[in-house]
């Protein structure tokens, strides 16, 4: 009977002293390193209970199948990530004298921390700067105190542009910006092996560029329009960025307005109703960025003095007849004060001779031509009669030599 009781004293040893089958104890999972961030090398191994070979194993992640190895426990993950979070577990085949049975590990939750968050791309003064002004690019995030010592690097892009590729700084200067320099922008923060990388969400940046100065024109019939007419005021500046609001003027009073949500230009339909519609017509326009005024243009209507294209002598046009009839005044004037002065006498053929008792001698003489013939000619002499004609006879000479020279004659020799 003592033989036959020493098998069963074996079996009831090995109950006793070896863990239950299908029990965890026999399988445990570990994953480092610990703490895990992201870009770490993720390592994942289903050991066995004191180191038991292992063979078979199958490695899971929330309860989903992962991998499968014939030989190896390890199980590498490469760069780890957010996503690489999760509940892990394996299985594996143990061969346990007399028996072979297959365990599962309890199951390990490996936490990846964040290296960084996803940075945010600013803009310094404004997303929506003025034309000419600087503009600076901040691409902020901060690393986790853990890994403070580790380098980033940073890169900037517009559309589907690169503006700085992995650069050491963080912001990036644009000066003078344009208006072709809106778009959008967004940033890159890697660092130095590119294991972990993300991108900020885009930032659209609108450049403000001031309008341009309008131009107002004016729309209607072949003809200048009457009352009942229709007028069309079309207003646009051909710069400047929108929205657009334009306002419209006559004699300074705003008559409409129209906005241009998208840039363009604007228009301004109305009916002539009285004389009183006529006048000077201007448009503004008005962005926020700045304002500017049309040239007026003046609405003629028909039986209105009012001109409907402006120009730069209309003011001078009510001043022309009365200027034109100053003139002829002064002209008038200055005829009667050069006039020859004096008495149209006898022609020089009919000079009475001389008095008794002095002689009369022409003092000057003026002769003035009408015409072409000797009909025309207009004799002013001016005698000057001399007591004693005696005692100035050279006088008397000079006297008559300009008779004579008056004449058109040549005075005889003395």
């Amino acid at each position: 009977m003592l033989p036959s009781l020493g098998p069963m004293l074996l079996w009831m040893a090995v109950l006793l002293f070896v863990p239950c089958v299908g029990k965890t104890a026999w399988l445990y999972l570990q994953a480092w390193p610990n703490p895990v961030f992201e870009g770490d090398a993720l390592t994942l191994q289903c050991q066995g209970w004191k180191n038991i070979p292992l063979s078979q194993v199958k490695f899971y992640r929330d309860g989903k199948f992962l991998h499968f190895s014939k030989e190896s426990q390890t199980l590498s993950m490469g760069a780890a990530t957010v996503q690489s979070r999760g509940q892990y577990s394996c299985t594996g085949q143990v061969m346990y004298i007399p028996q072979i049975f297959t365990p599962t590990s309890e199951t390990a939750m490996v936490q990846v921390q964040e290296l960084f968050p996803p940075p945010v791309l600013s803009a310094a003064p404004s997303p929506e700067p003025r034309e000419g002004s600087l503009v600076t690019l901040r691409c902020q995030t901060k690393l986790h105190p853990l890994r403070s010592a580790l380098r980033l690097l940073f890169s900037f892009y517009k559309d589907s542009h690169t503006l700085q590729d992995r650069g050491p700084h963080p912001e990036l200067c644009v000066p003078g910006v344009k208006e072709g320099d809106s778009g959008l922008y967004w940033c890159e923060v890697a660092t130095e092996g590119g294991q972990v990388q993300k991108q900020s969400p885009q930032l659209e940046v609108r450049v403000q560029a001031p309008v341009s100065r309008p131009v107002l024109t004016l729309h209607h019939g072949p003809t200048d329009p009457a009352v009942g007419d229709m007028v069309q005021l079309l207003c646009e500046a051909q710069r400047g960025s929108p929205p657009v609001l334009y306002l419209f003027y006559l004699d300074e009073k705003i008559v409409g307005n129209h906005s241009a949500p998208c840039g363009g230009n604007a228009s301004l339909l109305f009916p002539v109703k009285s004389e009183q519609d006529a006048g000077n017509y201007s448009c503004e326009a008005e962005n926020g960025v700045s304002r500017e005024r049309s040239e007026p243009k003046k609405l003629f209507l028909k039986g209105s003095q009012v001109l409907s294209t402006p120009t730069s002598s209309n003011w001078l046009v009510p001043w022309l007849p009365a200027s034109l009839l100053g003139m002829m005044v002064i002209a008038a004037a200055l005829l009667v004060y050069l006039r020859p002065c004096g008495k149209a006498g006898p022609l020089p053929s009919q000079i009475p001779p001389p008095a008794p008792g002095g002689e009369q001698c022409p003092l000057y003489a003026n002769v003035h031509h009408q015409k072409e013939k000797d009909e025309g000619v207009v004799y002013s002499v001016v005698h000057r009669t001399s007591k004693r004609s005696e005692a100035r006879p050279a006088e008397f000479a000079a006297e008559r030599k300009f008779y004579h020279l008056c004449r058109g004659e040549m005075p005889a020799a003395q």
